[in-house]
Order: structure tokens, then C-alpha cells, then sequence
């Protein structure tokens, strides 16, 4: 199964501006370092890692989500 490696590059545009610790719990029931190590596309052990096709939906979805929520709370002002 091919695995995403450079998911860190695709949001470079965001990188910055997302609370990683709270994404990778809220919608990954998992550690901020499991998530950052499946960004720079390593496993926990340093061999090669990445995000698996599912994995990868799961993240489009989280980031969506969180879209959303921004927009409405926008909305509110």
C-alpha cells in the first residue's frame, strides 16, 4: 500500500496557524508526535512512515471540519 510522505509540504500554507496537538487527539485519538511523525513521513521507530490512504481521508476530513468551525465562528462576529 503506497503511504503519503510529504503531507507536511502539502500544508506548508498552514503549517503554522493549526493547533497540530489538538487535531492529531480530537480527530486521530493520538499523540501530537504520532501525527508529526506521519507529516515528515517517518514511523516511530525513524524507518518510513507516512500516511496510509485512509489515514490521508481522515486528515482531509479533520481539516475540513475545522474549516468549517473557523467559518462559523467568523460568521458569529
Amino acid at each position: 500500500m503506497e503511504k503519503i510522505t510529504d503531507m507536511k509540504q502539502r500544508l506548508g500554507d498552514i503549517l503554522f496557524a493549526v493547533s497540530w496537538r489538538d487535531l492529531s487527539r480530537t480527530y486521530f485519538d493520538k499523540s501530537v508526535s504520532w501525527l508529526y511523525h506521519k507529516m515528515d513521513g517517518i514511523d516511530g521507530n525513524g524507518g518510513t512512515g507516512g500516511f496510509t490512504p485512509h489515514e490521508a481521508e481522515q486528515m482531509k476530513g479533520a481539516l475540513c471540519d475545522l474549516a468549517d468551525r473557523i467559518r462559523r465562528a467568523a460568521d458569529n462576529i
